[in-house]
């Protein structure tokens, strides 16, 4: 019996949408541990760069017990990352944080030295800001260096013009509020993780190879993502 064209017509659009439907799902569930294991090596590639020394890595997720390696089986609850260097000594906890900013949320990671009690490290993950201005977050290499000695106490302040105190950050010229943006990011993730952090003496050792267990990125994510629109310059 010859199908009526309105039922044809159905029968061809949902023919055609089951397939491309399990097609991409196949494609997803195909391509997916290939983006989990790149978001994983871009993160550690970033813990490593904002902790000077570091070879190794590890997530230490916050607890009922306090901090502990998720090695351990502690997965849920707020994370930051171990750092440690190639004899297995710890050197740094790298904090992930995010907020808002000009264009959208930005998402960095920073090291925090607990002996010396300084930011020695800063790398943005992801960032909207305006191109050719507020992007100079994560391009501007004179901004991104005045994080890799910076002291903690009393807290981290944004400067115009030439800071010289050891906890003072100069404005980006023309992107003060991505500016501002990344030092109350930073503000806010020092007084919720700083007097949770052990210090160097006291935080988790590296597991052995055997015992580790791969580094799920959660929400840090690699590299920047271009975008924005014209017009922050404050």
């Amino acid at each position: 019996m010859r199908l009526p064209e309105t039922a044809r017509l159905v029968l061809t659009l949902g023919i055609a949408g089951t397939l491309s439907g399990v097609t991409i799902v196949s494609t997803y569930r195909l391509t997916l541990p290939r983006i989990q294991a790149n978001q994983a090596a871009a993160l550690e590639r970033a813990v490593l760069e904002v902790l000077p020394g570091g070879t190794s890595m590890q997530r230490l997720v916050w607890g009922e017990h306090g901090l502990a390696p998720a090695a351990t089986g502690a997965e849920g609850g707020d994370s930051v990352y171990g750092g440690y260097d190639a004899a297995g000594g710890f050197v740094g906890y790298a904090i992930p944080a995010a907020g808002a900013g000009f264009q959208d949320t930005i998402r960095l990671i920073y090291g925090y030295d607990p002996g010396r009690r300084r930011i020695v490290g800063m790398e943005v993950l992801e960032s909207r800001e305006t191109p050719g201005l507020g992007d100079r977050i994560f391009k501007d290499p004179e901004f991104v260096a005045e994080f890799r000695d910076l002291a903690v106490e009393p807290r981290v302040a944004l400067v115009k013009g030439h800071g010289e105190g050891p906890n003072e950050v100069d404005a980006i010229t023309g992107a003060t509020i991505s500016s501002q943006a990344v030092v109350r990011i930073l503000g806010q993730a020092n007084e919720a993780w700083l007097p949770r952090l052990p210090p160097a003496a006291e935080a988790p050792p590296l597991p052995p190879p055997q015992e580790r267990r791969p580094v799920h990125p959660g929400g840090e994510r690699g590299g920047p993502v271009p975008g924005g629109r014209a017009g922050e310059g404050r």
